[in-house]
């Protein structure tokens, strides 16, 4: 794939992102939202309560930080109407069944829209064992894998 038809490939596309707080998912958000304003929407999965601190951590944690600063001056007093229809907060754990995402009727909303699936999940331990940073390496891509077959997107 040409580097030119990445923006192209992603317009229309619902998104999951994974260790949504992380550096890596923060950059990737923002610049797709930057370059591909009319990608269909993202799904941020993040640890939390409830819905409600999902919401707040996405906030304060992801578009809350200043790597929105240029999105935020593009977009004005439009920024937060335009991040409330991209950005969908998903209260969820990649260490548990289905993503740790309790409300089915989410999940099967989300199995049916999810596109893309870029994992940006990792363990910030750094005195784990390494069957911890191998579940994260090796194992958790290929759970995603899992919950795709059955809901019919392979």
């Amino acid at each position: 794939m040409e580097l030119e038809s990445i923006p192209h490939f992603l317009e229309n596309k619902t998104i999951l992102v994974t260790g949504s707080t992380g550096f890596l998912a923060k950059i990737f958000v923002e610049k797709v939202l930057r370059i591909q304003p009319n990608v269909k929407k993202f799904y941020l999965l993040l640890r939390a309560s409830d819905s409600n601190s999902a919401k707040r951590r996405m906030q304060s944690e992801v578009i809350g930080k200043d790597f929105f600063r240029i999105l935020r001056e593009k977009w004005g007093k439009d920024f937060d109407s335009f991040v409330s229809e991209k950005l969908i907060p998903v209260v969820g754990d990649v260490a548990y069944e289905n993503l740790g995402i309790k409300e089915s009727n989410l999940r099967d909303e989300m199995w049916k829209d999810i596109d893309v699936i870029v994992n940006c999940a990792a363990t910030t331990d750094f005195y784990d064992r390494y069957a911890c940073t191998l579940y994260f390496v090796l194992r958790l891509p290929l759970s995603y894998i899992y919950i795709y077959i059955p809901h019919g997107l392979f």
